[in-house]
């Protein structure tokens, strides 16, 4: 008889591992408590289909495990799962700790580029929280930018550990954000997944749709999202495959490029496109929240001479 196949969880360091404490999440924020209810199973649960129910949700976790007191997002924008976007802090820790003799290498010596950071500014506040790393995070639409910038303000502890950027060409990713001379031991990034405005909002009536159990013919997505954060023409393969090739104009200023992939199905063009450009190494990693598996592509230019190099002159300091 075959063992009962484990189901994927978060890596071993997420501090969101099982299901999330409630009652306790409530008395850190009252606010969350309305939204908070008994489901036909006789567990506390929340209303995930409600936006206001996932801010909420987000500011007491920020506040209970990253020391965060002021988190807020304008209306509209992408509110994100925190469990899962630590998930990609932690394995890009894991990544750097690869070429460190397996230590992750903390403090504000490394360096870290956010690609589309968006208004709510969740991986800087994370990697700053969790390894003390310091952040660029850009992006190219105003309102995000000020809403990111407002979070810095109210959290004294981020100042001058997270430095917010404006991406004034939309055709660019790291140009006219990296700056010459400047160096990154990594880059991340959350691309847009879909291919039309039309694509997003189906997205949305499915994602609703198993929230509930109720079909809509329009829905908003329960995490938000503004056009860029959703969609891009060409989707998620496009978008990267563009960092791709510009991430060789910077290949000696950045360690490791990286980026979430959405679909499974573009890693294999993803790959191809690396090997094209001539990359020394690439590398995938896998992840997983419960039912949902995700990963992110990364990608040097540096060769073994080089890495240890960086090593040498970046974290030995």
């Amino acid at each position: 008889m075959k063992g009962k196949k484990e189901k994927p969880s978060l890596h071993p360091r997420n501090l969101h591992q099982g299901r999330y404490e409630l009652e306790s999440l409530g008395e850190i924020l009252p606010e969350l408590k309305p939204f908070i209810f008994i489901n036909d199973f006789a567990n506390l649960t929340l209303d995930f289909s409600n936006p206001k129910a996932v801010k909420f949700l987000n500011q007491a976790l920020l506040k209970k495990f990253y020391q965060v007191d002021f988190w807020d997002i304008p209306e509209g924008f992408l509110c994100p799962p925190i469990p899962g976007r630590a998930d990609y802090i932690h394995y890009l820790a894991d990544l750097l700790a690869q070429k460190n003799m397996g230590k992750v290498p903390p403090g504000e010596k490394i360096r870290v580029l956010d690609i589309g950071t968006g208004a709510n500014l969740i991986y800087p506040i994370l990697g700053n929280s969790i390894y003390g790393w310091t952040f660029v995070g850009s992006d190219s639409n105003p309102e995000a930018i000020q809403s990111a910038q407002k979070i810095i303000s109210k959290n004294p502890h981020l100042a001058g550990q997270i430095e917010i950027r404006s991406q004034k060409d939309s055709t660019k990713i790291f140009s006219g954000i990296i700056e010459k001379d400047e160096f990154f031991d990594l880059t991340l990034c959350n691309p847009p997944f879909h291919e039309s405005a039309e694509a997003a909002q189906e997205g949305s009536r499915r994602k609703v749709q198993n929230l509930t159990g109720k079909h809509t013919s329009k829905a908003d997505l329960n995490f938000g999202g503004q056009g860029a954060e959703l969609w891009t023409e060409g989707g998620e393969l496009a978008f990267i495959r563009k960092m791709i090739h510009e991430s060789e104009k910077f290949k000696n200023q950045v360690f490791w490029f990286t980026s979430l992939v959405s679909k499974s199905e573009n890693l294999k063009p993803i790959q191809g496109s690396l090997e094209k450009i001539g990359v020394q190494s690439q590398v995938v990693f896998q992840m997983a929240q419960g039912n949902k598996i995700s990963r992110f592509v990364a990608w040097t230019f540096l060769n073994e001479k080089q890495q240890e190099a960086w090593r040498t002159f970046r974290w030995k300091k």
